[in-house]
C-alpha cells in the first residue's frame, strides 16, 4: 500500500476517530444532505453552473443514491481523492462529468463542469472552452464529439498533459482542508 505522505494522507490514515468526530459534529444525524454539504463548505451565492457542479459531486459521493452521504461514503470519497489509484480517480471524474448519465461525456458537459469548478475555486487561468478543445482534439480520435469511459481513461492515461490538466482542475485539496480545519472567517 503506497503511502505518499501528504499531510491529508497522514490525517486520514492516522486519525479515523478525528474524522468520525468531525463528521458527527458537522452532522449529528450521521447523514449529510446536499444542503448541509454546501453549508459545511461555506458555498453561498454560487453561479448556476457552480451549484450544479456541487450537486453532481454530492450525487457521485452518495454511492447508494439515498440522498445522504453517510460516514462510510464520506471516508470513501475523501480516501479516493487522497489515495485513489489513477483509474479509480478517472472513473470518478467521468461519472462526475457525465451529467446526463448516458455513459458518454460531450463537450458541453465538460465545459459546464470546468466553468463551475473555476467559479468555485476562482482559478480562471485557462478558458474552459480551450481545455475542452484540447481534451477532445487528443482523445476523441473517432471525432464523434463524445467520449466513452474507456476512451476517456485510455486517452487521459496516454496524454500526460491532459492527465496533469485534470489533476490540477479536479484537485479537491482546498475542499478537504476546509473539512479538516473548518472554514475560517
Amino acid at each position: 500500500m503506497g503511502n505518499h505522505g501528504s499531510n491529508l494522507d497522514d490525517i486520514l490514515a492516522e486519525d479515523m476517530h478525528h474524522w468520525y468526530n468531525k463528521f458527527m459534529r458537522e452532522s449529528p444525524s450521521g447523514l449529510i444532505t446536499l444542503f448541509e454539504l454546501k453549508a459545511i463548505l461555506g458555498l453561498k451565492g454560487m453561479t448556476e453552473n457552480a451549484n450544479s457542479y456541487v450537486d453532481q459531486v454530492f450525487l457521485t459521493f452518495d454511492m447508494d443514491g439515498d440522498g445522504y452521504i453517510d460516514f462510510v461514503e464520506y471516508i470513501a470519497a475523501v480516501s479516493l481523492m487522497l489515495k485513489g489509484e489513477i483509474n479509480q480517480k478517472l472513473k470518478w471524474y467521468f461519472k462526475l462529468f457525465d451529467q446526463d448519465g448516458n455513459g458518454k461525456i460531450d463537450k458541453e458537459e465538460l465545459e459546464t463542469i470546468f466553468s463551475a469548478i473555476q467559479d468555485i475555486t476562482r482559478n480562471r487561468e485557462t478558458d474552459p472552452e480551450d481545455i475542452v478543445s484540447i481534451i477532445f482534439e487528443k482523445i476523441d480520435v473517432k471525432g464523434e464529439g463524445e467520449l466513452t469511459l474507456e476512451e476517456f481513461i485510455e486517452g487521459a492515461r496516454n496524454h500526460e498533459d491532459i492527465m496533469d490538466m485534470l489533476k490540477n482542475l479536479m484537485d479537491l485539496t482546498p475542499v478537504l482542508v476546509i473539512i479538516v480545519e473548518g472554514r475560517t472567517g
